[in-house]
């Protein structure tokens, strides 16, 4: 029998509109960093303490492959003119045999054209339909799309030294990391409030799933890191099905 898969966030769920609205105080732990002990309270087999015949299903993050604009250096954001190089997609189909052997039943990704690509081998070896979601998009960098990336202004992007040192910077037209990080709880959000035979995959780009990951493990924009993320990478997010979830009045709670 296949798992049932639910998120558990690490963080109490009281604290989590207040991480995506900006509210958190400003104490604990730097960007991106884990509170003692808490880089394991998921389960990777077994239960937790008080779960006894609870089984833990899994939610997989999955960074596109290479595309032609990550070979240019430009900046991609909404832009959907880039398409996977030979080389992403040989990473797309070195990531559905990795993943194929996993009991995933159910597949995101972004509604860009180079998540599409990179699930499409995935959903064929699995034999699932993809449930494209354009809040995985990447974050808008509006006039600055197609420009060269290393020449976009850390002070326009709000990243500095590996971390978000502004969430609330932003191009024009474009996104804050702010506006990112609350577009991908909103995902993670829905996620969270149904249930999912089996495990869960999501497809999409290096600065969405930064933010995801971030937010699942109670770590506030603030303090966020914002490390180098290859194409083809796989984050693994272990969940435990508990009633642990967020009330509709939390989710709305901005």
């Amino acid at each position: 029998m296949a798992s049932q898969f639910s998120l558990v966030f690490h963080k109490a769920p009281a604290l989590l509109p207040a991480m995506r609205s900006g509210t958190m105080p400003r104490h604990g732990p730097g960007p991106g960093e884990a509170t003692e002990g808490e880089e394991n309270h998921v389960v990777r087999g077994g239960h937790e303490p008080g779960t006894a015949g609870t089984k833990a299903g899994t939610l997989w993050l999955v960074r596109h492959g290479e595309s032609t604009w990550n070979v240019r250096g430009l900046a991609q954001g909404h832009c959907d003119e880039a398409r996977l190089t030979a080389r992403g997609e040989r990473q797309a189909w070195e990531l559905a045999t990795e993943l194929g052997t996993q009991p995933i039943r159910t597949l995101y990704a972004s509604d860009l054209c180079r998540a599409l690509e990179t699930a499409a081998p995935l959903a064929e070896v699995l034999g699932l339909a993809v449930n494209r979601d354009a809040r995985l998009r990447e974050r808008s960098l509006g006039v600055l799309e197609g420009t060269a990336s290393a020449a976009i202004s850390p002070k326009v992007t709000g990243l500095i030294a590996n971390r978000v040192a502004d969430p609330d910077a932003r191009p024009d037209g474009g996104e804050s990391v702010r506006d990112l990080y609350q577009r991908a709880a909103s995902f993670a959000d829905d996620l969270a409030a149904r249930d999912h035979p089996g495990d869960v995959a999501v497809v999409a780009h290096g600065g969405t799933l930064r933010v995801l990951f971030a937010y699942l493990h109670g770590i506030a924009v603030e303090r966020m890191a914002w490390e180098p993320l290859e194409n083809g990478r796989i984050l693994r997010c272990p969940a435990q099905r508990l009633d642990r979830g967020l009330s509709p009045r939390e989710r709305n709670d901005e």
